[in-house]
């Protein structure tokens, strides 16, 4: 019994990560809905908390699996390979986030973990392509795609209600931004949930409490979905009105542009196996 109770406490701590990524990144998703005054903070924070975790029914497993074997050889993985990647990764996520300072948890995760596997294999221990290079690729490329797609929507918008009242266009997009907030957040938790999921069936195979080619486990997926929904819904307020409020002042049309465009990046990444920052 003594040898899982070191198991279930890095199990706990990866959990505690995924809280803290739902309290700083999914408040990302419910920013504009909030700058545009559409929702207010509350109901902005539990409609992007129910979209998370409903991503659970509708997307695969492909980022959960590069994490879990397509960053690090799985030899090197064990009880303090993933305890160090996480408690460095903790730090800076919670240190941020105390802050108000939107940042991107996943790369810290990844960045954790390349290190901790550099210092205990050397390099020979990283997959470096396509794992981190491909991870690295789009941290560069994410942001692009996404300025790209919203710049792309939001020129259609504007020819196709170049002729209507400007009253009646808010009206209507204040209505769409439900949706585009809904579909960011459905992205942003098929991608950050499925991290950690990777990251706990990666330590139970080390384990040996799951075969090498096992599949990421259902009841992980719910946990870890669970557990981001919840860090959405009771936090996140300081990044919320960072991002809401004084870095931009959005219109509607502009939140539902830059929302829709966001939620293609992240739900195009989510399906390729690419870990981003949402």
């Amino acid at each position: 019994m003594d040898h899982y109770i070191p198991l279930v406490s890095i199990i706990g701590l990866a959990l505690l990560f995924d809280f803290l990524n739902g309290m700083n990144d999914a408040a990302n998703s419910v920013a504009t809905v909030v700058a545009t005054r559409v929702l207010p903070p509350r109901v902005a924070v539990a409609w992007a908390a129910f979209f998370n975790f409903a991503a659970v029914f509708l997307f695969g497993t492909a980022v959960a699996k590069t994490i879990g074997k397509g960053v690090v050889r799985p030899d090197v993985v064990d009880n303090a390979f993933v305890a160090s990647a996480l408690i460095g990764a903790i730090t800076w996520t919670w240190l941020c986030t105390h802050y108000g300072l939107p940042i991107s948890v996943s790369h810290s995760l990844i960045g954790g973990m390349t290190g901790v596997a550099i210092t205990k294999g050397g390099l020979a221990a990283v997959i470096w392509w396509p794992g981190v290079g491909r991870i690295a690729l789009f941290i560069i490329l994410a942001p692009f795609i996404g300025m790209i797609l919203g710049s792309i929507l939001m020129l259609l918008c504007l020819i196709a209600f170049k002729k209507s009242n400007p009253y009646r266009v808010d009206r209507i997009f204040r209505s769409l931004q439900l949706l585009s907030a809904a579909f960011y957040s459905l992205g942003h938790g098929a991608n950050d949930a499925q991290k950690i999921a990777g990251l706990i069936t990666a330590l139970l195979i080390a384990n040996s409490l799951l075969p090498k080619e096992a599949e990421i486990p259902g009841w992980v997926l719910l946990l870890c979905y669970g557990t981001i929904a919840l860090g959405t819904l009771l936090g996140g307020w300081r990044v919320i009105r960072t991002l809401g409020i004084k870095v931009t002042k959005l219109q509607p049309i502009g939140g539902f542009c830059a929302e829709t465009a966001g939620g293609l990046t992240l739900v195009l990444t989510a399906t390729s196996g690419i870990p981003v920052s949402t």
